[in-house]
């Protein structure tokens, strides 16, 4: 029977990437408002998240760390390990990427991008399913732009795409164990490290693409509330799914909103 007390993710475990700002922080701190203990990890500062995790009455370990390292997160998984025992909610949101096209990508860009955003989940996918019980659950957040062409942010978008391949496929492989696996697509959700990105791919008249989305932009509290609602037991029975968190963009798929608010191609 569905509840109120669905939601409670009181006594739960949950690691965050990319925990630092944006859509990681916002996770962050709704998972602990909701009753889980943190394990966050970021290459930058997170005093912050970390202050607003105990602001809400639960625990929260932080560890400064570079997900591309695959060493680094294998000795990671060995500390929460011993401070936690297991984690049941593990959230990939690490990522990131940068404007340039595919020929003028070279050989050391594109294996970053390929690292930060494919095999950092793979690494923690890896490090962290042996400490998941059953009922764990797996979020990966991807990009509208796993679904759709994406000049100028070919690699990043390709490994979006990868993913969310993986994504259903660790679905089937898990479910076994009893860890369902999920990703979360945003767009138009404004962060810290995407304002230069957004402006390098509207050439600066980034208003132009509020006609693309229906309900207009969005905020990183948008992206948590989904978060919340794959990491209790409200989805429950849900798994292999992508979950587009984009204010219609994706479904718009290319129409633009006319100030009547209908549409034109």
């Amino acid at each position: 029977m569905t509840t109120p007390t669905s939601t409670d993710l009181t006594g739960k475990i949950a690691l965050v990437t990319g925990a630092a700002q944006g859509i990681g922080a916002a996770a962050a701190v709704a998972l602990a408002a909701f009753g889980a203990d943190l394990a966050i990890c970021d290459r930058q500062d997170m005093s912050e998240t970390l202050a607003a995790i105990k602001a809400c009455g639960r625990r929260g370990e932080s560890e400064v760390l570079d997900v591309r390292d695959g060493l680094s997160v294998a000795d990671w998984s060995k500390k929460i390990a011993a401070q936690y025992s297991r984690v049941d909610i593990l959230v990939n949101n690490a990522g990131g990427g940068f404007y340039s096209s595919f020929l003028d990508t070279n050989a050391k860009g594109q294996q970053a991008l390929v690292d930060e955003n494919f095999s950092s989940v793979t690494h923690f996918v890896r490090e962290f399913t042996s400490l998941m019980p059953a009922g764990s659950t797996i979020i990966n957040v991807t990009s509208i732009e796993a679904s759709r062409a994406a000049p100028g942010f070919g690699i990043y978008a390709a490994m979006k795409a990868a993913v969310e391949s993986l994504t259903k496929t660790l679905a089937l492989e898990l479910a076994p164990q009893g860890i369902r696996v999920n990703a979360l697509a945003p767009d138009a959700i404004p962060t810290p490290g995407d304002e230069s990105l957004g402006d390098a791919a509207t050439q600066g008249a980034r208003e132009a693409y509020d006609r693309k989305i229906p309900l207009g932009w969005g905020n990183i509290d948008d992206a948590s509330g989904p978060i919340i609602f794959l990491a209790s037991d409200l989805s429950r029975f849900v798994t292999g799914t992508i979950l587009h968190v984009d204010g219609g963009s994706h479904a718009a798929a290319g129409w633009s909103r006319r100030d009547d608010g209908t549409y034109s191609p």
